[in-house]
Protein backbone atom coordinates (compact mmCIF):
# COMPACT_ATOMS: atom_id res chain seq x y z
CA UNK A 1 0.00 0.00 0.00
CA UNK A 2 3.19 2.05 0.50
CA UNK A 3 5.06 1.20 -1.83
CA UNK A 4 4.80 3.45 -4.85
CA UNK A 5 3.99 6.20 -2.42
CA UNK A 6 7.91 5.65 -1.09
CA UNK A 7 9.03 5.06 -4.26
CA UNK A 8 7.48 8.37 -5.84
CA UNK A 9 8.61 10.22 -2.63
CA UNK A 10 12.06 9.07 -3.69
CA UNK A 11 12.01 9.94 -7.31
CA UNK A 12 10.12 13.12 -7.05
CA UNK A 13 13.49 15.30 -6.55
CA UNK A 14 15.07 14.19 -9.85
CA UNK A 15 12.21 15.32 -11.58
CA UNK A 16 11.60 18.29 -9.94
CA UNK A 17 15.56 19.71 -10.79
CA UNK A 18 18.70 17.44 -11.43
CA UNK A 19 20.44 21.03 -9.81
CA UNK A 20 21.34 19.70 -6.43
CA UNK A 21 22.99 23.47 -5.24
CA UNK A 22 19.12 24.59 -6.14
CA UNK A 23 17.44 22.35 -2.90
CA UNK A 24 20.28 22.47 -0.49
CA UNK A 25 19.26 26.36 0.63
CA UNK A 26 15.46 25.53 0.46
CA UNK A 27 15.93 26.33 4.17
CA UNK A 28 16.99 29.33 4.35
CA UNK A 29 19.62 31.70 2.59
CA UNK A 30 23.33 30.66 2.15
CA UNK A 31 25.60 30.50 5.19
CA UNK A 32 26.20 34.09 6.74
CA UNK A 33 27.90 32.83 10.01
CA UNK A 34 28.74 29.84 12.50
CA UNK A 35 25.35 29.74 13.68
CA UNK A 36 23.72 30.53 10.61
CA UNK A 37 26.49 27.97 8.38
CA UNK A 38 25.42 25.35 11.29
CA UNK A 39 21.48 25.81 10.53
CA UNK A 40 21.68 25.61 6.76
CA UNK A 41 23.93 22.61 7.35
CA UNK A 42 21.46 21.11 9.12
CA UNK A 43 18.76 22.05 6.13
CA UNK A 44 21.35 20.41 3.94
CA UNK A 45 21.37 16.91 6.03
CA UNK A 46 17.60 16.75 5.88
CA UNK A 47 17.79 17.50 2.33
CA UNK A 48 20.39 15.23 1.47
CA UNK A 49 18.88 12.80 3.20
CA UNK A 50 15.51 12.64 1.84
CA UNK A 51 17.62 12.73 -1.54
CA UNK A 52 19.81 9.95 -0.53
CA UNK A 53 17.75 6.96 -2.12
CA UNK A 54 17.23 9.02 -5.35
CA UNK A 55 20.44 7.43 -6.83
CA UNK A 56 20.10 3.98 -8.39
CA UNK A 57 23.07 3.08 -7.00
CA UNK A 58 22.68 3.92 -3.20
CA UNK A 59 19.65 1.14 -3.32
CA UNK A 60 21.42 -2.17 -2.71
CA UNK A 61 19.25 -3.62 -5.84
CA UNK A 62 20.35 -7.32 -3.93
CA UNK A 63 22.87 -8.91 -1.54
CA UNK A 64 22.39 -11.11 1.33
CA UNK A 65 19.59 -8.74 4.06
CA UNK A 66 17.86 -7.61 0.63
CA UNK A 67 17.15 -11.21 -0.68
CA UNK A 68 16.53 -12.11 2.75
CA UNK A 69 13.86 -9.77 3.00
CA UNK A 70 12.30 -10.12 0.01
CA UNK A 71 12.25 -13.74 0.82
CA UNK A 72 10.52 -13.03 4.48
CA UNK A 73 7.95 -10.87 2.70
CA UNK A 74 6.79 -13.70 0.58
CA UNK A 75 6.44 -15.98 3.30
CA UNK A 76 4.37 -13.26 5.08
CA UNK A 77 2.12 -13.47 1.68
CA UNK A 78 2.37 -17.12 1.47
CA UNK A 79 0.71 -16.83 5.15
CA UNK A 80 -1.19 -14.11 5.50
CA UNK A 81 -3.60 -13.20 2.21
CA UNK A 82 -2.41 -16.95 0.51
CA UNK A 83 -4.69 -18.03 3.30
CA UNK A 84 -7.62 -16.02 3.29
CA UNK A 85 -8.23 -16.95 -0.39
CA UNK A 86 -7.60 -20.73 0.27
CA UNK A 87 -11.62 -20.17 2.59
CA UNK A 88 -13.06 -22.04 -0.46
CA UNK A 89 -11.84 -25.14 1.56
CA UNK A 90 -13.20 -24.21 4.78
CA UNK A 91 -16.74 -23.28 3.55
CA UNK A 92 -17.13 -26.18 1.81
CA UNK A 93 -16.01 -28.61 5.01
CA UNK A 94 -18.39 -26.35 7.40
CA UNK A 95 -21.35 -26.46 5.30
CA UNK A 96 -21.40 -29.80 4.72
CA UNK A 97 -19.31 -31.16 8.19
CA UNK A 98 -18.76 -29.21 10.88
CA UNK A 99 -21.26 -26.35 11.00
CA UNK A 100 -24.21 -28.00 9.53
CA UNK A 101 -26.47 -26.13 11.64
CA UNK A 102 -25.77 -22.01 10.29
CA UNK A 103 -26.34 -21.52 7.03
CA UNK A 104 -24.41 -20.81 4.22
CA UNK A 105 -24.92 -17.20 4.41
CA UNK A 106 -23.51 -17.33 7.72
CA UNK A 107 -20.48 -19.50 7.31
CA UNK A 108 -19.09 -17.00 4.21
CA UNK A 109 -19.49 -14.14 6.82
CA UNK A 110 -16.41 -15.75 8.40
CA UNK A 111 -14.35 -15.32 5.35
CA UNK A 112 -15.94 -12.02 4.52
CA UNK A 113 -14.89 -10.25 7.40
CA UNK A 114 -11.26 -12.25 7.04
CA UNK A 115 -10.37 -10.64 3.79
CA UNK A 116 -12.00 -7.52 4.96
CA UNK A 117 -9.94 -7.19 8.27
CA UNK A 118 -6.61 -7.13 5.93
CA UNK A 119 -7.47 -3.75 4.27
CA UNK A 120 -9.17 -2.13 7.25
CA UNK A 121 -6.33 -2.64 9.51
CA UNK A 122 -3.70 -2.01 6.82
CA UNK A 123 -5.40 1.42 6.89
CA UNK A 124 -3.77 1.49 10.61
CA UNK A 125 -0.54 -0.72 10.06
CA UNK A 126 0.44 1.51 7.30
CA UNK A 127 0.29 4.51 9.72
CA UNK A 128 2.19 2.69 11.99
CA UNK A 129 4.71 1.12 9.72
CA UNK A 130 5.42 5.37 8.55
CA UNK A 131 6.28 6.05 12.17
CA UNK A 132 8.88 3.03 12.39
CA UNK A 133 6.69 0.37 13.63
CA UNK A 134 7.78 -2.20 11.45
CA UNK A 135 9.29 -5.27 13.82
CA UNK A 136 6.52 -4.17 16.62
CA UNK A 137 3.81 -4.89 13.21
CA UNK A 138 5.18 -8.15 11.38
CA UNK A 139 6.00 -10.01 15.56
CA UNK A 140 2.65 -9.12 17.08
CA UNK A 141 0.94 -9.95 13.69
CA UNK A 142 2.64 -13.30 13.55
CA UNK A 143 2.23 -14.44 16.80
CA UNK A 144 -1.70 -13.56 16.10
CA UNK A 145 -1.85 -15.76 13.32
CA UNK A 146 -0.36 -18.60 14.93
CA UNK A 147 -2.51 -18.07 18.26
CA UNK A 148 -5.71 -17.68 15.73
CA UNK A 149 -5.04 -21.19 14.03
CA UNK A 150 -4.35 -23.14 17.02
CA UNK A 151 -7.54 -21.77 19.11
CA UNK A 152 -9.44 -22.83 15.75
CA UNK A 153 -8.32 -26.36 15.68
CA UNK A 154 -10.07 -26.18 19.46
CA UNK A 155 -12.93 -24.91 18.29
CA UNK A 156 -15.83 -27.38 19.07
CA UNK A 157 -18.48 -28.70 16.09
CA UNK A 158 -21.54 -26.27 15.55
CA UNK A 159 -19.91 -23.99 17.84
CA UNK A 160 -19.87 -20.87 15.28
CA UNK A 161 -18.87 -18.25 17.05
CA UNK A 162 -15.66 -19.92 18.63
CA UNK A 163 -14.95 -20.11 14.56
CA UNK A 164 -16.08 -16.35 13.62
CA UNK A 165 -13.85 -14.90 16.70
CA UNK A 166 -10.22 -17.11 15.88
CA UNK A 167 -10.61 -17.82 11.99
CA UNK A 168 -12.79 -14.57 11.04
CA UNK A 169 -11.65 -11.73 13.00
CA UNK A 170 -8.00 -12.97 14.94
CA UNK A 171 -6.43 -14.30 11.31
CA UNK A 172 -7.81 -11.53 9.70
CA UNK A 173 -6.62 -8.31 12.16
CA UNK A 174 -3.47 -10.61 12.22
CA UNK A 175 -2.96 -10.98 8.22
CA UNK A 176 -3.94 -7.13 7.64
CA UNK A 177 -1.02 -6.07 10.46
CA UNK A 178 1.54 -8.10 8.56
CA UNK A 179 0.42 -7.44 4.87
CA UNK A 180 1.32 -3.57 4.39
CA UNK A 181 4.88 -3.52 6.29
CA UNK A 182 6.02 -7.05 4.59
CA UNK A 183 5.40 -5.14 1.02
CA UNK A 184 6.61 -1.41 1.90
CA UNK A 185 9.94 -3.12 3.19
CA UNK A 186 10.97 -4.03 -0.22
CA UNK A 187 11.36 -0.20 -0.94
CA UNK A 188 14.55 -0.17 1.59
CA UNK A 189 16.49 -2.72 -0.97
CA UNK A 190 15.35 -1.84 -4.50
CA UNK A 191 14.52 0.55 -6.75
CA UNK A 192 15.73 -0.76 -10.81
CA UNK A 193 14.34 -3.70 -9.28
CA UNK A 194 11.80 -3.20 -7.46
CA UNK A 195 8.88 -4.09 -9.66
CA UNK A 196 10.11 -7.63 -10.33
CA UNK A 197 10.98 -7.80 -6.42
CA UNK A 198 7.42 -6.65 -5.68
CA UNK A 199 5.97 -9.25 -7.95
CA UNK A 200 7.80 -11.66 -6.67
CA UNK A 201 6.50 -11.14 -3.37
CA UNK A 202 2.77 -10.59 -4.18
CA UNK A 203 2.84 -14.28 -5.81
CA UNK A 204 3.63 -15.40 -2.62
CA UNK A 205 -0.54 -14.93 -1.89
CA UNK A 206 -0.85 -16.96 -4.72
CA UNK A 207 1.27 -19.85 -4.36
CA UNK A 208 -0.27 -19.79 -1.14
CA UNK A 209 -3.76 -19.96 -2.60
CA UNK A 210 -2.79 -23.52 -4.17
CA UNK A 211 -0.55 -25.29 -1.51
CA UNK A 212 -2.96 -24.28 1.28
CA UNK A 213 -6.10 -25.96 -0.56
CA UNK A 214 -4.03 -29.09 -1.28
CA UNK A 215 -2.91 -29.61 2.45
CA UNK A 216 -6.40 -28.72 4.08
CA UNK A 217 -9.05 -30.79 1.72
CA UNK A 218 -6.53 -33.78 2.46
CA UNK A 219 -6.01 -32.81 6.16
CA UNK A 220 -9.62 -32.20 6.87
CA UNK A 221 -11.11 -34.77 4.92
CA UNK A 222 -8.32 -37.14 5.90
CA UNK A 223 -7.40 -39.38 8.54
CA UNK A 224 -6.35 -36.39 11.23
CA UNK A 225 -9.54 -34.92 11.06
CA UNK A 226 -10.41 -31.31 11.74
CA UNK A 227 -8.70 -30.29 15.08
CA UNK A 228 -5.40 -32.13 14.10
CA UNK A 229 -5.71 -31.05 10.42
CA UNK A 230 -5.76 -27.17 11.46
CA UNK A 231 -3.06 -27.95 14.05
CA UNK A 232 -0.97 -29.36 11.56
CA UNK A 233 -1.62 -26.03 9.08
CA UNK A 234 -0.84 -24.21 12.10
CA UNK A 235 2.38 -25.62 13.02
CA UNK A 236 3.41 -24.89 8.93
CA UNK A 237 2.47 -21.32 9.12
CA UNK A 238 4.14 -20.80 12.64
CA UNK A 239 7.30 -21.90 10.94
CA UNK A 240 7.10 -20.22 8.11
CA UNK A 241 6.30 -16.62 10.06
CA UNK A 242 9.18 -16.99 12.47
CA UNK A 243 11.61 -17.58 9.75
CA UNK A 244 9.86 -14.50 7.93
CA UNK A 245 10.37 -12.65 11.42
CA UNK A 246 14.44 -13.82 11.19
CA UNK A 247 15.02 -12.65 7.82
CA UNK A 248 13.40 -9.30 7.21
CA UNK A 249 15.13 -6.57 8.10
CA UNK A 250 14.81 -2.59 7.74
CA UNK A 251 17.50 -0.40 6.28
CA UNK A 252 15.98 3.31 5.98
CA UNK A 253 14.81 5.62 8.56
CA UNK A 254 11.00 6.22 9.15
CA UNK A 255 9.60 9.35 6.64
CA UNK A 256 9.92 12.59 8.58
CA UNK A 257 6.35 13.83 7.96
CA UNK A 258 4.18 10.66 7.45
CA UNK A 259 1.02 11.73 5.27
CA UNK A 260 -1.70 13.16 6.38
CA UNK A 261 -4.63 11.09 5.89
CA UNK A 262 -7.42 14.22 6.83
CA UNK A 263 -5.73 16.19 3.84
CA UNK A 264 -5.41 13.58 1.48
CA UNK A 265 -9.44 12.71 2.22
CA UNK A 266 -10.81 15.97 1.55
CA UNK A 267 -8.85 16.19 -1.68
CA UNK A 268 -10.67 13.02 -2.62
CA UNK A 269 -13.49 14.00 -2.10
CA UNK A 270 -12.97 16.43 -5.43
CA UNK A 271 -11.70 13.98 -7.18
CA UNK A 272 -13.97 12.71 -9.99
CA UNK A 273 -11.96 9.95 -11.09
CA UNK A 274 -11.07 8.66 -7.34
CA UNK A 275 -14.41 8.53 -6.69
CA UNK A 276 -15.32 6.20 -9.48
CA UNK A 277 -12.48 4.38 -8.78
CA UNK A 278 -13.57 3.51 -5.10
CA UNK A 279 -17.60 3.10 -6.48
CA UNK A 280 -16.13 0.54 -8.96
CA UNK A 281 -13.54 -1.48 -6.61
CA UNK A 282 -16.87 -1.30 -4.00
CA UNK A 283 -19.04 -3.09 -6.63
CA UNK A 284 -16.87 -5.02 -8.19
CA UNK A 285 -15.25 -6.96 -5.18
CA UNK A 286 -19.29 -7.31 -3.50
CA UNK A 287 -19.03 -9.92 -6.13
CA UNK A 288 -15.20 -10.89 -6.87
CA UNK A 289 -15.28 -13.34 -3.74
CA UNK A 290 -18.10 -15.38 -4.88
CA UNK A 291 -15.49 -17.73 -7.00
CA UNK A 292 -12.91 -17.73 -4.52
CA UNK A 293 -15.43 -19.31 -1.45
CA UNK A 294 -18.23 -21.17 -3.31
CA UNK A 295 -15.96 -22.37 -6.70
CA UNK A 296 -15.16 -25.57 -4.30
CA UNK A 297 -18.66 -26.21 -2.76
CA UNK A 298 -20.41 -25.26 -5.95
CA UNK A 299 -18.65 -28.25 -8.04
CA UNK A 300 -19.20 -30.84 -5.74
CA UNK A 301 -23.13 -30.30 -5.31
CA UNK A 302 -23.56 -30.16 -9.09
CA UNK A 303 -22.18 -33.97 -9.39
CA UNK A 304 -18.23 -33.21 -9.99
CA UNK A 305 -16.22 -36.16 -8.68
CA UNK A 306 -15.05 -34.95 -5.02
CA UNK A 307 -11.85 -35.75 -5.20
CA UNK A 308 -10.84 -33.85 -8.55
CA UNK A 309 -13.34 -30.65 -7.01
CA UNK A 310 -11.09 -30.76 -4.19
CA UNK A 311 -8.51 -29.07 -6.53
CA UNK A 312 -10.96 -26.75 -8.51
CA UNK A 313 -9.10 -23.91 -6.31
CA UNK A 314 -5.75 -25.33 -7.26
CA UNK A 315 -6.70 -24.66 -10.74
CA UNK A 316 -8.34 -21.52 -9.99
CA UNK A 317 -4.90 -19.92 -8.36
CA UNK A 318 -2.66 -21.31 -10.60
CA UNK A 319 -3.80 -19.62 -13.36
CA UNK A 320 -4.45 -16.18 -10.76
CA UNK A 321 -0.23 -16.76 -10.23
CA UNK A 322 0.41 -17.11 -14.00
CA UNK A 323 -1.42 -13.94 -14.44
CA UNK A 324 0.56 -11.79 -11.57
CA UNK A 325 3.22 -12.94 -13.29
CA UNK A 326 2.40 -11.78 -16.70
CA UNK A 327 0.41 -8.71 -15.83
CA UNK A 328 3.15 -6.33 -16.10
CA UNK A 329 4.01 -7.03 -19.60
CA UNK A 330 0.44 -7.00 -20.67
CA UNK A 331 -0.07 -3.52 -19.17
CA UNK A 332 3.21 -2.34 -21.10
CA UNK A 333 1.33 -3.30 -23.84
CA UNK A 334 -2.30 -1.88 -23.44
CA UNK A 335 -2.23 0.52 -20.47
CA UNK A 336 -3.21 -0.21 -17.09
CA UNK A 337 -6.88 1.24 -16.96
CA UNK A 338 -7.35 -0.80 -19.88
CA UNK A 339 -6.20 -3.83 -18.58
CA UNK A 340 -8.17 -3.10 -15.32
CA UNK A 341 -11.53 -2.78 -17.28
CA UNK A 342 -10.82 -5.60 -19.56
CA UNK A 343 -10.35 -7.67 -16.53
CA UNK A 344 -13.37 -6.60 -14.35
CA UNK A 345 -15.53 -7.47 -17.29
CA UNK A 346 -14.52 -10.60 -18.05
CA UNK A 347 -14.25 -11.49 -14.55
CA UNK A 348 -18.44 -10.49 -14.37
CA UNK A 349 -19.26 -12.10 -17.75
CA UNK A 350 -17.37 -15.41 -16.45
CA UNK A 351 -19.51 -15.09 -12.67
CA UNK A 352 -22.79 -14.93 -14.78
CA UNK A 353 -20.96 -18.15 -16.92
CA UNK A 354 -21.10 -19.97 -13.75
CA UNK A 355 -24.88 -20.45 -14.16
CA UNK A 356 -24.07 -23.19 -16.43
CA UNK A 357 -21.79 -24.86 -14.35
CA UNK A 358 -22.18 -28.44 -14.21
CA UNK A 359 -19.51 -30.55 -15.86
CA UNK A 360 -15.49 -31.43 -15.21
CA UNK A 361 -14.92 -29.63 -18.48
CA UNK A 362 -17.06 -26.21 -17.24
CA UNK A 363 -15.13 -26.24 -14.23
CA UNK A 364 -11.84 -26.55 -15.29
CA UNK A 365 -12.77 -23.73 -18.07
CA UNK A 366 -14.20 -21.26 -15.69
CA UNK A 367 -11.53 -21.81 -13.00
CA UNK A 368 -8.69 -21.28 -15.64
CA UNK A 369 -10.43 -17.74 -17.39
CA UNK A 370 -11.49 -16.75 -13.86
CA UNK A 371 -8.47 -17.05 -12.21
CA UNK A 372 -6.18 -15.58 -14.38
CA UNK A 373 -8.41 -12.38 -15.44
CA UNK A 374 -9.07 -12.30 -11.49
CA UNK A 375 -5.42 -12.10 -11.19
CA UNK A 376 -4.85 -9.31 -13.60
CA UNK A 377 -7.18 -6.95 -11.51
CA UNK A 378 -5.22 -7.80 -8.54
CA UNK A 379 -2.00 -6.96 -9.85
CA UNK A 380 -3.28 -3.67 -11.79
CA UNK A 381 -5.35 -2.14 -8.36
CA UNK A 382 -2.08 0.03 -6.87
CA UNK A 383 -0.49 1.01 -10.14
CA UNK A 384 -4.24 2.34 -11.28
CA UNK A 385 -4.19 4.47 -7.78
CA UNK A 386 -0.61 5.69 -8.80
CA UNK A 387 -1.91 6.71 -12.21
CA UNK A 388 -4.66 8.67 -10.43
CA UNK A 389 -2.82 9.85 -8.01
CA UNK A 390 -1.29 14.13 -9.02
CA UNK A 391 0.62 14.42 -6.05
CA UNK A 392 2.59 11.22 -5.66
CA UNK A 393 3.24 11.87 -1.92
CA UNK A 394 -0.19 11.71 -0.96
CA UNK A 395 -0.39 7.89 -2.82
CA UNK A 396 0.07 5.86 0.19
CA UNK A 397 -2.56 7.84 1.85
CA UNK A 398 -4.83 7.67 -0.76
CA UNK A 399 -4.39 4.01 -1.37
CA UNK A 400 -5.66 2.93 2.32
CA UNK A 401 -8.65 5.23 2.13
CA UNK A 402 -9.21 3.62 -1.46
CA UNK A 403 -8.71 0.17 0.17
CA UNK A 404 -10.84 0.40 3.18
CA UNK A 405 -13.95 1.67 1.60
CA UNK A 406 -13.58 -0.57 -1.41
CA UNK A 407 -13.47 -3.48 0.90
CA UNK A 408 -17.02 -2.58 2.17
CA UNK A 409 -18.06 -5.09 -0.96
CA UNK A 410 -15.59 -8.12 0.24
CA UNK A 411 -17.14 -7.93 3.49
CA UNK A 412 -20.70 -7.93 2.49
CA UNK A 413 -20.56 -9.54 -1.02
CA UNK A 414 -20.51 -13.38 -0.08
CA UNK A 415 -22.86 -12.96 2.93
CA UNK A 416 -25.70 -11.94 0.57
CA UNK A 417 -24.26 -14.56 -1.94
CA UNK A 418 -24.61 -17.21 1.03
CA UNK A 419 -28.30 -15.93 1.80
CA UNK A 420 -29.38 -15.71 -2.02
CA UNK A 421 -28.39 -19.76 -2.26
CA UNK A 422 -30.57 -20.99 0.47
CA UNK A 423 -30.33 -24.30 2.30
CA UNK A 424 -31.33 -25.74 -1.72
CA UNK A 425 -28.38 -24.65 -3.49
CA UNK A 426 -30.02 -22.37 -6.03
CA UNK A 427 -27.12 -21.78 -7.27
CA UNK A 428 -27.88 -19.68 -10.37
CA UNK A 429 -29.17 -16.63 -8.01
CA UNK A 430 -26.09 -15.65 -6.34
CA UNK A 431 -24.45 -16.27 -9.47
CA UNK A 432 -26.77 -13.86 -11.15
CA UNK A 433 -26.03 -11.49 -8.19
CA UNK A 434 -22.73 -11.35 -8.11
CA UNK A 435 -21.98 -11.10 -11.86
CA UNK A 436 -24.40 -8.37 -12.12
CA UNK A 437 -22.43 -6.19 -9.30
CA UNK A 438 -18.90 -6.89 -10.92
CA UNK A 439 -20.05 -5.55 -14.01
CA UNK A 440 -21.39 -2.79 -12.44
CA UNK A 441 -18.50 -2.07 -10.89
CA UNK A 442 -16.34 -2.50 -14.24
CA UNK A 443 -18.77 0.13 -15.59
CA UNK A 444 -17.54 2.72 -12.61
CA UNK A 445 -13.78 2.12 -13.99
CA UNK A 446 -14.79 2.70 -17.82
CA UNK A 447 -16.52 5.98 -16.47
CA UNK A 448 -13.91 6.80 -14.33
CA UNK A 449 -11.16 6.32 -17.17
CA UNK A 450 -13.45 8.42 -19.42
CA UNK A 451 -13.14 11.22 -17.26
CA UNK A 452 -9.85 10.93 -16.27
CA UNK A 453 -8.53 11.07 -20.23
CA UNK A 454 -10.95 14.10 -20.16
CA UNK A 455 -9.31 15.62 -17.66
CA UNK A 456 -5.52 14.76 -18.84
CA UNK A 457 -6.64 16.48 -22.46
CA UNK A 458 -8.15 19.77 -20.67
CA UNK A 459 -4.56 20.36 -18.51
CA UNK A 460 -2.73 19.16 -21.87
CA UNK A 461 -4.72 22.32 -23.55
CA UNK A 462 -4.39 24.84 -20.64
CA UNK A 463 -0.81 24.09 -20.77
CA UNK A 464 0.75 23.08 -23.67
CA UNK A 465 4.55 22.33 -23.28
Amino acid sequence: MYIYSRYCQLSQPRMVSESEPRMLYTDGAAPQGDKESSKTLEGCQVVQDSDHSSHPHEFPEGGFAACATAFGSFLVQFCGFGYTTSFGVYQDFYTQHYLTNETSSAISWIGSLNAFSITAVGLISGLLYDRGYFYHLIITGSLLQSFCLFMLSLSKPDQYYQIFLAQGLGSGIASGLMYVPCMAVISHYFRRRRTLVMTFVASGSSLGAIIHPIMLNNLLNGRLGFANGVRVSAGFVSILLLTACLCMRTRLDPPMTPANYIVAARKCIRDVPFIFMIAGGFFFQTGFYYPLFFFQLDSIKHGISVNFSFYSLVILNVSNFAARVTSGFIAAIIGVPNLTIVATISCGVLTLGMIGLSSLASVVVLGVMYGFFAGLYIAMVAPLLASLTPDLSELGARMGICFFLAGFGSLIGTPISGALLTSNYTWWIPALFSGIVSVTGSMMYFTMRFVFVRRQIREKAYCPT
